[in-house]
C-alpha cells in the first residue's frame, strides 16, 4: 500500500527553523520525483521544493536560499529543511510522490 506520512510541523517564531519529513511506504523514493507542496485555506496550491530521481532540486522563487529538499534513500524519506522562517511560510504542507500519492499534510505555523 503506497502511504506518505509527513511530521515536523508546528509553531515557531520568525526568523526560526524547522525540518518536515516525509516516510514513505509501499514504493522507492529513489524511482519517483517528490514534491513539498503548501495549501494555505482559500488559495491555489503551492509547489514549494522538488527533488528528482538523480536528486536535482527546484525551489520556487519565495523559498530558494531558505529552504533545503533532501533524501534519505535508507529511510525512504524526503526532508524539507525550513530556515529563517517568514509569517507568508504559515501554511498546510503536503507532500507528493509522482507515483501519485498525497500525504495527509503537516500545518506551519509562524507566529511572534
Amino acid at each position: 500500500q503506497v502511504q506518505l506520512v509527513e511530521s515536523g510541523g508546528g509553531v515557531v517564531q520568525p526568523g526560526g527553523s524547522l525540518r518536515l519529513s516525509c516516510s514513505a511506504s509501499g514504493f522507492s523514493i529513489v524511482h519517483y520525483y517528490m514534491t513539498w507542496y503548501r495549501q494555505i485555506p482559500g488559495k491555489e496550491r503551492e509547489l514549494v521544493a522538488q527533488i528528482g530521481t538523480r536528486e536535482n532540486t527546484w525551489y520556487a522563487e519565495s523559498v530558494k536560499d531558505r529552504f533545503t529538499i533532501s533524501r534519505d534513500i535508507g529511510k525512504n524519506t524526503v526532508y524539507l529543511q525550513m530556515n529563517s522562517l517568514k509569517f507568508e511560510d504559515t501554511a498546510m504542507y503536503l507532500c507528493h510522490a509522482s507515483i501519485e500519492a498525497w500525504g495527509q499534510g503537516t500545518q506551519v505555523t509562524v507566529s511572534s
